[in-house]
């Protein structure tokens, strides 16, 4: 059981399958949405930001209409958890799982966001946490994103287990974890500049697995010269993806498709849709739909 997706969160604000029909007919058709739907969509998408897909917290939220009480809530939420790993964790160090997720949110805020065992304490090694992470993964907490060798299929097995990303299930946790001018920051100014967008790749995280897409991976090449933030197999393709914290150049993702070593790409961001050098571009909000566009989408030679 997962918390809400963008399209659940929609849903609880009172939109209709109709509605969402229509907003999806423009992705479809790869069309720009009118300026309004999208302004109003992204405002929506900052409020899921800020609340999460908890239900008691989005319940909050909606029928009081402001964010009173949500970050304490989305806090306590956050304290939990805690207790539910010291309570229900078997045949691993209790402890040792514990330290893995107190330390999510400032891993997190490295730049390159590979999350290091060795920075977790002195002495700390891999083969001592093996399957801490998993644990948490398993019990719905975080998300796991491994590197790949080379970008060909299966992407499974391809992976190297010591070398992962790890984001919270629910985004809510990223944001109840950082410091109260940083929130203030999110809800005043729409700063969402934090983490070197460790905020957008949660996000992006979260909503490939709501869709089904329960192995992350991501590739990095030996000279860091190329890094794609996730990769996704779409029929017999391998579809990459690069998460823009802000407007700009997909740069790794433009290599790659001009040197076709892969065909397609996506770039998510703060712009329109558009599909242009064989790469998709989509609005954050609508990353919940990119599954069913690729399932349904027929005009692409794959």
């Amino acid at each position: 059981m997962y918390s809400l997706d963008f399209e659940e969160f929609l849903w609880a604000k009172g939109y209709t399958e109709d509605q969402i029909e229509y907003i999806y007919k423009f992705m479809k058709e790869l069309k720009p949405l009118p300026e309004i739907l999208f302004n109003k969509l992204n405002d929506l998408f900052k409020q899921y930001i800020y609340c999460g897909g908890m239900p008691a917290i989005v319940d909050r939220f909606i029928t009081q209409e402001n964010f009173s009480g949500i970050f304490e809530m989305q806090e306590q939420i956050h304290l939990d958890y805690e207790e539910d790993i010291t309570n229900y964790v078997e045949g691993l160090n209790t402890a040792r799982v514990l330290n893995v997720y107190r330390h999510i949110t400032s891993q997190q805020a490295k730049e390159n966001h590979k999350y290091q065992i060795t920075k977790l304490g002195h002495g700390a090694r891999f083969r001592d946490y093996r399957g801490c992470e998993e644990w948490l993964k398993d019990a719905g907490i975080v998300n796991l994103a491994y590197n790949v060798m080379d970008l060909t299929l299966p992407l499974k097995g391809n992976e190297i287990d010591n070398n992962l990303r790890m984001y919270y299930g629910d985004t809510s946790f990223l944001v109840a974890s950082v410091d109260d001018e940083s929130k203030k920051d999110f809800v005043q100014n729409g700063n969402f500049d934090i983490y070197s967008g460790a905020l957008f790749e949660n996000l992006v995280a979260e909503s490939l697995v709501k869709q089904g897409y329960k192995d992350l991976f991501f590739y990095k090449n030996e000279s860091s010269t190329i890094e794609l933030d996730f990769l996704i197999r779409v029929k017999n393709e391998i579809m990459p993806i690069e998460v823009k914290a802000k407007r700009g150049k997909a740069v790794s993702l433009n290599k790659i498709i001009e040197n076709r070593i892969l065909n397609y790409g996506i770039k998510l961001s703060m712009n329109n849709i558009g599909f242009e050098k064989n790469i998709f571009t989509f609005p954050y909000f609508l990353t919940f739909l990119l599954k069913r566009f690729f399932d349904e989408n027929k005009t692409i030679q794959w």
